[in-house]
């Protein structure tokens, strides 16, 4: 029979000393033994990456972090999960714990703003190279790889524009070139797909978004197998990328109702894409919906399901008709993150140079044609139809 989440979770979490259901909110910077043998054995047993309770400095975590590591790296099938302060400090820390002068990195084109940032300027300080390639175009992928590529960032599907790509078949070709490879699974989440399991070396995962649910909390989840265990660990711990007591406790709470969410997020946008996809003005859904969709036979090859998150091609001439039709929706807030409870619309401009939107090198988008993303949250779908169906009467 199938665990739901509720009843995986059940077990792990557990307070003890105080009969509580919920793990303690363990804030602490120093740790206390009972003696120098105590503390050298539990540092042995830290840097073995043996089962422990508690860290040996607060730097590295504490009782309520650790807790959230156990469940994440039942969640994922991993060796270790890294737990970060943002889901940005996840990226950031496979970066920079596996990448040295001289190596070159290949990034799919597509990949979160930030992520493309740190690729195409910090490491480029460090004389890391980046190169990108276009996630729809595995030979551009293969031909960019020198005998200096260390690692292959890919983000599946891509950031607003939902390629899916090939996941085993980039895998083969990195474990032949002995290259690592980098998933960041936000949109599945290891609920859907499990990285790991298919031969990657790093699997990311942003807890702000559906770990969490609640828009209240922040972190990064960074799932590894033994191989390169040793050196992202090196870095965390000198580095103090760390994950608060109270965030952990706060995506704990999230990871209780992780697939009735999901669920409840994907029934709607379905509801809601039933009719986007009659409208005239809408010229395509950037989401695996039907088999003739894009990328569909790549979603299904590899995932075990769908949320609410995805995007719509409106074609219009006047931008600023786009602009309007976001701006009167009541129903849809406007912001950067999703995931949470609240349905969410944002423009995204794909040209334009901005933080979390990099210029795009590969976009088969024509100049006339502009991406509203959508976060499908868990209000009546029929309600956010009306909301939609009143704002659509602003496109041009």
């Amino acid at each position: 029979m199938k665990k739901s989440i509720s009843t995986f979770l059940k077990q792990p979490i557990k307070d003890s000393i105080n009969r509580s259901a919920n793990p303690s909110v363990t804030r602490a910077s120093t740790i206390l033994f009972n003696s120098m043998q105590e503390l050298v054995q539990h540092e042995k047993r830290i840097k073995a990456n043996k089962k422990i309770s508690y860290y040996s400095y607060g730097r590295y975590g504490s009782s309520t972090t650790i807790e959230l590591e156990n469940i994440l790296k039942e969640l994922e099938k991993a060796y270790h999960v890294f737990l970060t302060g943002t889901g940005f400090g996840g990226v950031a820390l496979a970066i920079m714990s596996l990448c040295r002068p001289g190596d070159e990195i290949l990034v799919s084109d597509n990949v979160y703003g930030p992520t493309k940032e740190i690729s195409e300027e910090l490491v480029n300080e460090f004389n890391i190279n980046a190169k990108f390639y276009d996630p729809d175009n595995f030979n551009d992928l293969q031909n960019k790889i020198t005998k200096k590529t260390k690692m292959i960032l890919v983000e599946n599907p891509g950031s607003n524009t939902f390629e899916f790509q090939d996941l085993s078949k980039i895998v083969r070709l990195a474990k032949k070139k002995n290259i690592l490879t980098f998933l960041d699974n936000t949109w599945g989440t290891p609920l859907y797909l499990k990285p790991l399991k298919l031969g990657f070396d790093l699997s990311f995962t942003s807890a702000t978004k559906y770990f969490s649910g609640h828009s209240d909390a922040m972190g990064g989840s960074l799932a590894v197998n033994k191989k390169v265990f040793k050196k992202v660990m090196f870095f965390y711990k000198l580095s103090g990328y760390r994950m608060s007591a109270d965030e952990a406790y706060l995506i704990i709470r999230g990871l209780r109702t992780l697939d009735v969410r999901l669920k409840k997020h994907y029934e709607n946008t379905l509801v809601v894409i039933n009719f986007l996809k009659k409208q005239k003005k809408i010229k395509e859904i950037l989401y695996p919906y039907k088999p003739s969709s894009k990328s569909y036979k790549l979603w299904k090859k590899y995932y075990s399901g769908a949320n609410g998150l995805f995007s719509i091609v409106v074609k219009s001439k006047k931008k600023s008709s786009v602009v309007k039709f976001v701006n009167s929706l009541e129903l849809f807030g406007i912001g950067y993150s999703w995931g949470g409870f609240e349905s969410l619309a944002l423009l995204q401009d794909l040209r334009d140079d901005t933080k979390y939107t990099k210029t795009r090198r590969y976009l088969r988008f024509g100049k006339d044609e502009h991406i509203v993303r959508l976060h499908i949250g868990l209000e009546d779908p029929n309600d956010l139809v009306q909301d939609l169906k009143k704002s659509l009467r602003h496109i041009k």
